[in-house]
């Protein structure tokens, strides 16, 4: 099978690739911006014909959030404009979603059958992706996730071991609580889907296992690195944020776990693997 993996130079793509090796009856396309601009349809149906693509695993994503809302119609194009192309180019697609469709106020798990609320552009966006994707494609698969990081691009672990090694303190919330996602994990539970005996259309959930803070999740990077930074807990109130972050945004993993059979490790000892790639 022939398959598209756009975004490929970001966190989650990279890890795909770096994967591909591991998936030898395959052959990959990976993409960028400049190789496809998936925001013009002609081309991305060209490309699909051109290259016989049998599924498309969509890893782009306008994804910083607080210039999603100073800017949403580019965030609207990409997140959600751009997932109608590649909906519509006539193949199998999996495409990555967020924790951010819902309000961020829950006190439970989220199930993919739960009520969205997106309070953000980012929010918005990607949620109106996943509605287009899946009415000009009932036979997608979207995989929603949060907190990713890996040791490629930007992220929170290489943000935190940056300051940790040049600050005496850092100030993070505690009160902002979720599940920390390593990409090569969410890659590794992908590629279960493609091969799965069957295909399984539908919304997933997928994070690492375990809930914490910002706050926990920053002491744990900078005790596995061996930094010596003290790290105070402090509330979201009292950071300035422009655009508001979810309180609670830890997804139920149940359905994922029971469709493709996967185990999906704890974050503490994903945290762990990641550092020892850094």
């Amino acid at each position: 099978m022939n398959i598209l993996i756009t975004g490929s130079n970001g966190q989650l793509g990279t890890e795909m690739r770096n994967l591909s090796a591991l998936h030898p009856t395959h052959t990959y396309f990976f993409t960028d911006v400049q190789e496809l601009d998936i925001t013009n349809r002609a081309s991305v149906h060209t490309y699909v014909r051109d290259n016989n693509i049998g599924v498309i695993v969509n890893c782009a994503a306008y994804t910083n959030v607080d210039k999603a809302e100073e800017d949403e119609p580019t965030a609207r194009l990409i997140n959600a404009i751009a997932v109608e192309n590649l909906a519509t180019a006539g193949c199998k697609v999996i495409h990555i979603s967020t924790d951010y469709v819902f309000s961020g106020n829950e006190h439970m798990p989220c199930k993919e059958t739960d009520s969205v609320a997106p309070r953000t552009a980012y929010g918005r966006t990607k949620y109106e992706g996943e509605q287009l994707l899946l009415k000009a494609n009932p036979e997608a698969i979207i995989f929603r996730t949060a907190w990713l990081y890996s040791p490629y691009g930007n992220n929170f672990v290489k943000t935190m071991l940056h300051y940790g090694q040049e600050r005496d303190e850092l100030r993070v919330v505690y009160d902002q609580i979720g599940t920390p996602t390593y990409a090569e994990d969410l890659a590794k539970a992908i590629y279960a889907a493609i091969e799965a005996d069957q295909w399984h259309p539908g919304i997933y959930h997928f994070t690492n296992e375990g809930v914490c803070s910002w706050y926990d999740f920053t002491v744990e990077i900078l005790r596995q690195a061996g930094i010596a930074c003290r790290v105070t807990p402090i509330l979201s109130s009292k950071y300035q944020y422009k655009t508001p972050r979810p309180h609670y945004s830890v997804l139920d993993k149940a359905k994922v776990k029971t469709t493709f059979g996967i185990t999906i490790p704890y974050w503490t000892d994903s945290l762990q693997a990641c550092l020892k790639r850094l």
